[in-house]
């Protein structure tokens, strides 16, 4: 799954008539260097939600793009904006999606750059075979987030609470299951439209030991401002503070 709803406020006014994911980063729309990147590990069905100027995203890529160099995927759009008049944020949007998902699935953000990032099957298949609910890959904090996010243990746990804490990358795989109870109480489909973040259902379920994680030290931007949009597109990393 490709998370393209949310409006890109801070990348105003940029984002005023683009949607924020087809905001382009080195001649390509930030959303498809993922998209790419999923379809060279092999992962070729891909879901898309939607919302502000969610139809330029449809129009942009349609239901079965052939990337040059990266062969074909077919995508599923969940329009959220069609659908609730809004995003349903993360977790929201994820259970929106669910019926459109397998038991085990890729998330990644659209707006998000991470050019050497590699999905693998070999990562599904260790996820698959650890138990865990979600397992998530972790970077050390940029300027604009310090603090970080999450923990991660010696044996590669994903802690909510940690003397050193690094950045949530936005990419992660994830069972359905952590939609479901105890962690999460909205019914599969999301039919009621709920809006929901992501981070209190993986807390919860790291408190019970049920999220693993990892460290990437390849390049990641998150695309939050144009300054950094900007620095991107000029070949550099963005500068401490932007």
């Amino acid at each position: 799954m490709i998370l393209a709803a949310g409006r890109g406020e801070r990348m105003r006014p940029l984002t005023d008539a683009t949607p924020k994911p087809l905001l382009e980063v080195r001649g390509k729309p930030l959303m498809q260097w993922p998209m790419e990147a999923l379809a060279d590990g092999g992962f070729t069905e891909l879901v898309v939600n939607t919302d502000w100027l969610g139809a330029q995203v449809a129009d942009r890529f349609g239901p079965n793009p052939v990337l040059e160099g990266h062969g074909a995927l077919s995508i599923s759009y969940s329009d959220e904006g069609r659908d609730f008049g809004g995003a349903l944020e993360t977790a929201g949007g994820i259970v929106r999606a669910l019926p459109l998902l397998g038991e085990v699935f890729w998330v990644a953000a659209g707006d998000v750059f991470a050019p050497g990032f590699r999905f693998t099957q070999a990562a599904v298949d260790r996820f698959l075979a650890s138990g865990k609910l979600a397992h998530l890959w972790l970077v050390p904090n940029p300027a604009h987030n310090l603090k970080g996010d999450f923990g991660l243990s010696a044996d590669g746990l994903a802690l909510n609470q940690a003397a050193d804490k690094y950045t949530f990358s936005t990419i992660g795989l994830y069972r359905a299951a952590l939609f479901a109870p105890p962690y999460c109480d909205i019914p599969a489909g999301n039919p009621g439209g709920v809006k929901a973040p992501l981070a209190p259902i993986l807390r919860a379920a790291m408190d019970n030991q049920q999220v693993s994680g990892e460290l990437y030290t390849g390049d990641w931007t998150d695309v939050g401002t144009p300054q950094r949009l900007q620095q991107l597109n000029a070949g550099v990393a963005p500068a401490a503070g932007a």
